[in-house]
């Protein structure tokens, strides 16, 4: 059998055939690696990038002993096995630790360390994401992303591999394209290696999200661009690309590459189609971007100097070795296609019924007779029976509604103040009415789940998925465990985050 030339051996990969004859799945490396731009990096919580890929996608910390575990695909080339993390986190909950690198360099990204930026952990680190907040199946198997709420990232600060200078590379991303802020900055891609700005053109990474402060695309976001450090570019150097839509698939493809005096954004919708051309020309012509001084660094959810004020999930992505051509990449994009991301289940445990009136009670010992309610905005634990008074019951008292953010969860709103509903600010619950705002219906979502501690259901926030309701002194947080609050603490977690729904009082 006569070699393919590389393009067409990249179509052939897409379509699961390789020159040897046998039939196999090639993975997004494979196909970049026949187009002639290897894969340097390659960083994926859901599935193996390589076709015989069988080693680490990434590690797990639980809560309840520190313990870690790896999580490896099922089989070679294959989805993340999900059951060996929803083994080993049962009853307690786990973050992901490391997202290993699989193409061999060890460029493997961890907590990120304090930059220009500090971080919210206590010793300026970066959070670090829940194992469990985004839920997801590839051709109907079950994997985890990486939602990062604000304050949480990754970073490798001594990466192998990755382009520096004005040297050619490409990089792409599979991202929820419906969850994104105006932050700064949601990116994926080559950065300082120093965590601190250093000048124009230090950095080329994949931006999404809202943020308008150095460019936007048409329509109101969010939209797919790059950071180039001081500044988000959708095009050249309007402010302005119109050309660079707004997207909101679930599931988004997002891809931007650069070489000398070029680059290009491209983007599509993962679970189907082909990709589109938002920008393919020269650099900004703005000082510092022609040529670039890129430094090497990877970082996945914060800037460049470590700004962590933006959100959004991640599945999958790489980078490469060299400017991809369009061919190669539209066969990367068949193969996203072809693992056919879909919406998993965000809920677990007893099921909370969308109209139904419910109280929500204490489970832990010397406080079970205690329930969520409020007096005006402030919301607490309160000793609630049948013998108390009308108003008392009212104030105890909850219609679970579709979640304002995500209706496969649910929103709590009063009994007694209609259009009003618990949600989380600073990370101690309040009561506030609803002013229709996205930060709004995001604090005010929460993902019902299997009780902690066998009882019940723990309730965790959908935008920090780290945190559930937890009462501690008798006041209800949005808690982590073993955070950097006083109600953060680990003694007797699982049990104040646990509550049992029953019948409302009123």
């Amino acid at each position: 059998m006569f070699p393919l030339p590389s393009l067409e051996r990249a179509r052939a990969l897409a379509l699961g055939l390789i020159a040897t004859g046998s039939l196999v799945t090639a993975g997004p490396c494979d196909i970049y690696s026949s187009g002639g731009t290897p894969c340097v990096a390659a960083h994926s919580t859901t599935r193996a990038l390589y076709s015989a890929y069988t080693g680490s996608l990434y590690q797990v910390k639980r809560g309840s002993d520190g313990a870690t575990t790896i999580i490896a695909p099922v089989s070679a080339g294959g989805v993340a096995n999900a059951a060996t993390q929803d083994s080993f986190c049962a009853g307690t909950t786990c973050l992901i630790t490391i997202i290993y690198d699989q193409s061999g360099r060890g460029n493997h990204l961890t907590q990120a360390p304090p930059g220009g930026f500090k971080g919210p952990e206590s010793n300026g680190y970066d959070n670090l994401a829940s194992a469990t907040g985004a839920p997801v199946t590839l051709n109907g198997k079950k994997a985890y992303g990486v939602f990062i709420s604000p304050g949480t990232g990754y970073r490798n600060n001594a990466a192998s591999g990755i382009a520096k200078g004005d040297a050619a590379e490409g990089m792409y991303a599979v991202l929820d394209g419906t969850h994104y802020n105006s932050g700064c900055c949601f990116d994926y891609g080559n950065a300082e290696t120093s965590s601190t700005d250093t000048g124009n053109g230090h950095m080329e990474a994949i931006y999404f999200g809202t943020n308008t402060v150095w460019g936007s695309g048409s329509g109101s976001g969010p939209w797919v661009m790059a950071d180039l450090e001081n500044g988000l570019f959708s095009g050249s150097n309007s402010k302005n690309n119109a050309g660079d839509p707004s997207v909101s698939y679930r599931f988004l493809t997002a891809l931007i590459k650069g070489g000398p005096n070029k680059w290009a954004i491209r983007g599509a919708n993962a679970a189907s189609g082909s990709l589109s051309t938002y920008y393919n020309g020269a650099r900004p012509s703005v000082s510092g971007y022609n040529p670039m001084s890129k430094e090497g660094a990877i970082i996945l959810g914060i800037g460049g100097d470590n700004s962590v004020g933006a959100q959004g999930t991640f599945y999958e992505g790489v980078m490469t070795s060299g400017y991809p051509s369009d061919a190669t990449e539209n066969s990367v994009q068949a193969d996203i296609v072809a693992a056919k991301y879909a919406v998993g289940s965000q809920t677990s445990g007893p099921a909370l019924t969308v109209g139904s009136s419910v109280s929500l009670r204490a489970t832990t010992s010397g406080f079970n007779t205690r329930y969520i309610a409020h007096s005006g905005s402030t919301v607490n634990t309160q000793e609630v029976s049948s013998s108390s008074s009308t108003a008392l019951k009212q104030q105890a008292s909850w219609t679970v509604r579709a979640g304002l953010a995500n209706s496969a969860c649910v929103s709590f709103e009063s009994k007694d103040t209609a259009g009003s509903y618990l949600r989380h600010y600073d990370f101690t619950l309040q009561l506030n009415s609803n002013d229709g705002s996205k930060q709004f219906r995001e604090d005010a979502t929460f993902c019902p789940q299997a009780g902690l501690n066998g009882q019940g259901n723990s309730l965790q926030s959908w935008s920090y998925p780290t945190r559930y309701f937890r009462h501690y002194s008798n006041v209800v947080h949005a808690a982590s465990n073993g955070g950097v609050h006083t109600f953060d603490a680990t003694s007797s977690f699982n049990d104040d985050v646990s509550w049992v729904v029953g019948a409302s009082f009123a």
